[in-house]
């Protein structure tokens, strides 16, 4: 029945002289993520027509899934502009929507070309009436229908379809710049990653890894979430950036208070994260804090610990209730891997009264007490930074065989 998608771009319209960027942008992550050499491309005005040449609908939509910037899109029926060829295939679209069971419906007409001699209230009645007497299962409802059917008279020829399927919505990934995503392997951070994406950021990970303090299962979750997140990815890939944490993790638990401990543990991981963007030419850090949800995300503590840092962080999740973020990391298809009881480096040794109100000038007492800095740089330097790619499923001890491909 359909032979097109529409696609709507949605706010990326008004974004008046940039328009055309943003616009240019989302449709080359179009030509990516549907990945098909058989379907074609229509651009007019500011719509874009995927003419499927009898490829399967449901293949292209999982590829338009995955590109942010869309606001949303309708399988369409394209039909000649007089009104015996509308009714006719506004009745064949309709028919094909319906499951044989009474539904409520409405029609809704807009005409772009103001020249067409009918107009919109009256193609409405006409269409709808013709649909009327050539079903039983339908019933008009114009308030809240169950089915809306859309007549649009343009120049060229009129586009008839039922459902508007809402899209990612926000800004091409890429168009804002790029940020380093603190990537722990639980719930929180992978859908900090998607949100950012959501909304124009591309992302490079960066993990703390600290085996045998932390299991390798750990680090093996990492990798698993950023293929996940690499779907929404350009070109589906991701870096992501393995940080051998564990001299550091050591000195921390020896030299550090235990109430004070994952106060300056996530100090130093700022650190790092901030000489490693920078390396990369990523703009801000991202994280999934949320406010309140653990001791060192008290608002308190987000100010001690972002001391350390001049550059931008951002924390897509500061204030999303828990069940909301679990919502989205279902959606994103990184729940199941995000709750493998595995813990990183900052749960394997929770303390059992961590200071929730973490004051400056103890903290920096504490680090003086031993040479944090030069680990520091020792660690950004023994970094290894891997590229992922969604369909990679590459296993952690597999890590040696891919040290050529190290940057």
């Amino acid at each position: 029945m359909y032979e097109r998608i529409l696609i709507r771009y949605g706010d990326l319209t008004l974004k008046g002289k940039n328009k055309r960027v943003f616009i240019d942008r989302v449709n080359s992550l179009i030509r990516e993520k549907v990945n098909n050499k058989i379907v074609r491309y229509e651009l007019n005005h500011d719509r874009l027509y995927i003419l499927l040449n009898g490829e399967d609908h449901n293949e292209v939509i999982k590829g338009l899934d995955k590109v942010s910037g869309l606001s949303s899109y309708s399988l369409v029926h394209k039909s000649e502009r007089d009104i015996e060829s509308i009714k006719e295939n506004a009745l064949s679209v309709i028919n094909s929507e319906i499951e044989h069971k009474v539904i409520t419906f409405k029609v809704e007409s807009r005409r772009s070309d103001k020249l067409y001699p009918i107009k919109s209230p009256e193609i409405t009645q006409i269409v709808a009436s013709h649909v009327l007497k050539n079903t039983s299962m339908l019933i008009v409802d114009v308030h809240q229908p169950e089915l809306t059917l859309t007549v649009e008279v343009r120049h060229d020829a009129a586009f008839i379809y039922c459902k508007k399927i809402k899209g990612m919505g926000g800004f091409p990934v890429g168009v804002a710049g790029k940020g380093l995503l603190m990537l722990s392997g639980g719930i929180d951070s992978p859908v900090a990653g998607f949100l950012s994406m959501k909304q124009g950021i591309e992302i490079e990970g960066i993990h703390f890894e600290s085996t045998p303090l932390t299991s390798i299962e750990s680090a093996q979750k990492v990798i698993d979430l950023t293929e996940k997140l690499a779907v929404y990815a350009p070109k589906s890939r991701i870096k992501l950036h393995m940080v051998p944490f564990m001299e550091l993790h050591s000195a921390l638990i020896e030299y550090i208070p235990e109430s004070y401990n994952i106060t300056i543990m996530r100090r130093m991981m700022y650190r790092i994260s901030e000489k490693i963007a920078l390396k990369n030419n990523c703009i801000v850090l991202l994280n999934g804090e949320s406010v309140g949800q653990v001791a060192s995300q008290t608002l308190q503590s987000m100010s001690v610990i972002n001391e350390v840092v001049t550059m931008p962080v951002i924390r897509p999740l500061a204030t999303y209730d828990k069940l909301d973020i679990i919502g989205i990391s279902k959606k994103i298809e990184c729940f199941t891997t995000s709750i493998k009881p595995f813990e990183d480096c900052c749960t394997v040794y929770v303390p059992k009264k961590p200071t929730t109100a973490p004051k400056l000038a103890r903290c920096i007492e504490f680090e003086k007490k031993y040479d944090f800095d030069t680990l520091v740089d020792k660690v950004v330097e023994d970094t290894k930074t891997i590229f992922l790619h969604a369909k990679d499923h590459l296993d952690i001890t597999m890590l040696g065989l891919v040290v050529s491909e190290v940057i």
